[in-house]
């Protein structure tokens, strides 16, 4: 009778652990799933947004980058005007500079009426010229060689597009400097929550800006560094989804998916240190139209203080004459 009642208990026990162990196996299995679903969501995202350059390694680069060796990258982003029948032209130039070793990161945005040599074609014009003539490449080529450092890697972002991005992390949170009304819209001062079509008009406008276009870089710099920290959050796990279907229609670069995995695992602390930095000059018209030139000083200044963020060596990087 004893013996029966502990087969009993036993048979209990071993049913309640089958459940149990069951109910694990349904949850890993779900997410794995998850998890497969998701990497294959990602890997056709990033082959859609996939523009390979000629140039595998930059000319300003001594070696290749080392991504386990977490050596300082730099990555131009372009915000593209793109209109039908025509590439447009490169509304936004900026930057950016990231150290995993100092666990910080430069970004600095190009006006886009700087006067500089357009690589590729011999003339000084205005820098946004560049990808109307040449596209990424000529773009990458003439920041290069106005700001005499390696450009890694590009990011090219449809400007229309944009606030679906900001959308699709759920706003973003900004500090604003001054009071101001634009495309509609009251932009109070101090800190103040953006949906996307609010974010673009707040990085757009610049001639009610004392600075003018320097304001409204400073606000692009504000949005995109928001829209990194939004990103990266867990919270925006949730709305992995649009944002994969968002960035597949209105991003294009020439990272790879495993560049990314990468940049993920060995770069991602940098995030919480950002130094915004300026290229300064002063309006000039030569032959009725308006350019920023930049004084040689303010420029080398400019390329010495991001070599070094960079871990560039000066003497085995000159500018192009």
């Amino acid at each position: 009778m004893e013996g029966r009642l502990n087969l009993s208990k036993w048979s209990k026990k071993r049913k309640w652990l089958t459940i149990l162990l069951s109910v694990f196996g349904a949850f890993f299995i779900g997410i794995s799933i998850y998890a497969y679903t998701l990497y294959s969501s990602v890997e056709r995202t990033i082959e859609s947004i996939h523009e390979p350059i000629e140039r595998v390694v930059s000319e300003k680069r001594v070696e290749e980058v080392q991504f386990e060796e977490q050596d300082p990258i730099s990555v131009l982003i372009l915000g593209v005007d793109e209109r039908k029948n025509d590439r447009g032209r490169s509304d936004t130039m900026i930057v950016m500079t990231v150290n995993p070793s100092t666990k910080s990161m430069q970004m600095v945005s190009i006006p886009r009426d700087t006067r500089t040599e357009i690589i590729g074609r011999g003339f000084d014009d205005k820098i946004n010229h560049a990808y109307a003539f040449g596209g990424v490449e000529m773009a990458m080529d003439t920041v290069e060689n106005f700001l005499d450092i390696p450009i890694d890697y590009f990011v090219k972002v449809n400007m229309e597009g944009f606030q679906d991005i900001v959308d699709a992390v759920g706003g973003v949170t900004v500090n604003n400097g001054f009071a101001f009304d634009y495309s509609g819209y009251t932009f109070n001062e101090g800190e103040i929550t953006l949906d996307g079509k609010k974010a673009l008009a707040y990085s757009r406008m610049r001639y009610e800006d004392p600075r003018g276009d320097f304001g409204r870089q400073d606000r692009q710099k504000q949005i995109i560094q928001a829209v990194i920290e939004e990103g990266a959050s867990f919270s925006s796990i949730s709305k992995f989804d649009d944002m994969l279907s968002i960035i597949g229609q209105n991003v294009k670069t020439n990272l790879t998916l495993s560049e990314m995995f990468d940049i993920q695992k060995n770069y991602k602390d940098a995030r919480h240190s950002l130094e915004k930095l300026q290229v300064s000059g002063s309006g000039q018209k030569i032959n009725g139209i308006y350019y920023l030139i930049v004084p040689e000083e303010t420029r080398i200044g400019l390329s010495t203080k991001l070599k070094e963020h960079l871990n560039v060596n000066n003497s085995a990087v000159t500018k192009k004459n």
